[in-house]
């Protein structure tokens, strides 16, 4: 029995050893394409086409993988990893790859290939980023409301850009701008250039999203603030808009003059019926900016206006309080007649009681008595 036993455990240890070998064989001559021991030494980056038969077993089919080609193909250019062509595993490979690229590209026209070596910058997006996830400003409604906004052009805002009374060349300012985003793309200043050029262009949404970029670095900003005011205040929203030049009013630096903000003050009050304040605003403008001609000829306009001194809210609530003083005093005078009325018909009834009781007492003095007795004993 116990022989038997023997025999089988060698029998089994054989064949536990037999198949062991045959796994081991397996794996060493599986290729597989599911898992990946890369080891990237001088062999593998100084290759040339020409000399696969030197390369270890199954180097050739490196080249094949896709996943290894990427991992290559990415290389340290400059501060940054970029990624290159799949082909370029070396220098000399790279300089024929490039030619090569360069036979098989199509040659552009001439006045494309003037277009791109004058303006280089064409390509490129002016714009101020991602837009920014929060500031300060943003429980206005005008800016919650921003990507349903129509497009409005503002052609006025040429003058902050132009130093003379000449056209402005749109292309050219456009270039300038996306000039000095790549010398300081993180400038507030740059934000407050591009959003009054999108204010130029009438993109409302990317004006206004230039304008909270901007606020979002520095939310105390007057002259951001001023344009973002005059956004909403031509879209109509005067509360958000009066609400924004104030605060630009109250950070202005004490040195800038802040005629801008009065007048923009000047026209949404006028906007809202108030002459009164509005001409007030636009006093202060042309005091602190003589000569301005759109402060002057609204404040002629509002002087002509044969409505300036009364407002029609105001004549409204003049004439309401009239009325209602007129019926407490009506209703006082009602009052007090009821109250006369009923005094008077009480001292009537007291006035006749008394006047009988009197001549009940009349009527039965002792002279009457005495008169009475007379006449019987005489009859």
């Amino acid at each position: 029995m116990t022989l038997r036993k023997y025999i089988t455990m060698t029998n089994i240890k054989c064949i536990v050893l037999i198949s062991l070998h045959i796994v081991m064989v397996q794996i060493i001559h599986t290729n597989s394409r599911t898992s990946y021991l890369w080891k990237l030494n001088s062999e593998i980056n100084m290759i040339e086409p020409g000399n696969m038969q030197k390369l270890p077993y199954h180097t050739e089919e490196i080249f094949d993988d896709p996943i290894f080609n990427i991992l290559v193909s990415t290389v340290h250019y400059g501060n940054s990893w970029t990624k290159r062509s799949s082909d370029n595993f070396c220098a000399d490979c790279q300089k024929v790859n490039t030619t090569q690229e360069v036979r098989e590209k199509p040659t552009p026209p001439l006045q494309e290939q003037h277009n791109k070596t004058k303006y280089p910058e064409d390509d490129e997006v002016l714009d101020c980023g991602k837009p920014v996830n929060f500031t300060y400003y943003d429980n206005l409604v005008g800016i919650a409301n921003r990507l349903s906004h129509p497009n409005v052009p503002e052609p006025q805002i040429s003058l902050i850009f132009k130093k003379k009374s000449t056209d402005i060349d749109v292309a050219a300012l456009e270039r300038k701008l996306k000039k000095a985003k790549r010398e300081k793309p993180k400038s507030v200043q740059l934000y407050n250039q591009i959003g009054n050029f999108w204010r130029l262009k009438g993109d409302t949404y990317k004006s206004i999203e230039c304008f909270r970029r901007a606020l979002a670095v520095s939310p105390h900003n007057a002259e951001v603030l001023l344009n973002l005011a005059r956004v909403l205040f031509t879209l109509q929203y005067l509360d958000d808009a009066i609400y924004l030049t104030r605060r630009s009013l109250e950070v202005q630096p004490p040195d800038k003059s802040a005629w801008q903000q009065y007048f923009t003050l000047g026209e949404i009050f006028k906007a809202y019926g108030h002459y009164q304040e509005a001409s007030l605003h636009m006093r202060h403008c042309l005091q602190l900016r003589p000569g301005f001609d759109p402060a002057l000829s609204a404040l002629k306009e509002m002087e002509a206006s044969p409505d300036n001194n009364i407002h029609v809210y105001t004549l409204l609530i003049i004439v309401c309080l009239v009325l209602g003083v007129l019926l407490v005093i009506i209703s006082s005078l009602d009052s007090t007649l009821e109250v006369d009325i009923l005094e008077t018909k009480g001292q009537g009834r007291h006035f006749n009681r008394a006047m009988a009781m009197r001549s009940l007492k009349m009527g039965i003095s002792p002279r009457a008595m005495r008169s009475k007795r007379y006449n019987g004993t005489s009859g």
